[in-house]
């Protein structure tokens, strides 16, 4: 009898299978992945113009907040009085747009101190807006 050899062959999958094995494994994480909603308070943060901004930015109440201070339009205020404070100067003022109080806030100021402060904002009745600061660039010839 005549033996015969075998011959061991390696074997590789096409190469146009495994776009496809990516392009379905991609597909599939996509659908799978489930995305978490970001969590916080709501805030309805009101529009104003710049113009009116500026003509009225003095009688707007100004916070400050810092790690260790709360200020008011310049007095540090302690965290416990920081309510009646606010409900004080907020008096008589009827419309929301009077209400509006302006939050400064440091950069090294924790987060749960900042939402900590805003909440008690809110319930003295005051209308949150933040400060948001622009920079822009300008181009010499």
């Amino acid at each position: 009898m005549m033996r015969l050899q075998r011959r061991s062959l390696l074997l590789e999958p096409p190469a146009s299978a495994t776009s496809d094995i990516a392009f379905n494994l991609i597909v599939f994480f996509l659908v799978c992945a489930s995305v978490q909603p970001d969590t916080g308070r709501e805030q309805l943060i009101p529009r104003v113009d710049e113009q009116k901004e500026k003509s009225k930015q003095s009688q707007n109440i100004e916070v400050s907040l810092t790690p260790r201070l709360i200020i008011v339009n310049g007095e540090p205020v302690p965290e416990e009085k920081l309510t009646s404070r606010l409900t004080s100067l907020l008096a008589g003022k009827n419309k929301p747009e009077d209400k509006v109080v302006l939050v400064k806030s440091d950069q090294a100021t924790p987060y749960q101190r900042w939402i900590q402060v805003t909440g008690l904002v809110e319930s003295a009745g005051g209308v949150i807006t933040l400060r948001l600061e622009e920079t822009k660039s300008t181009t010499v010839n």
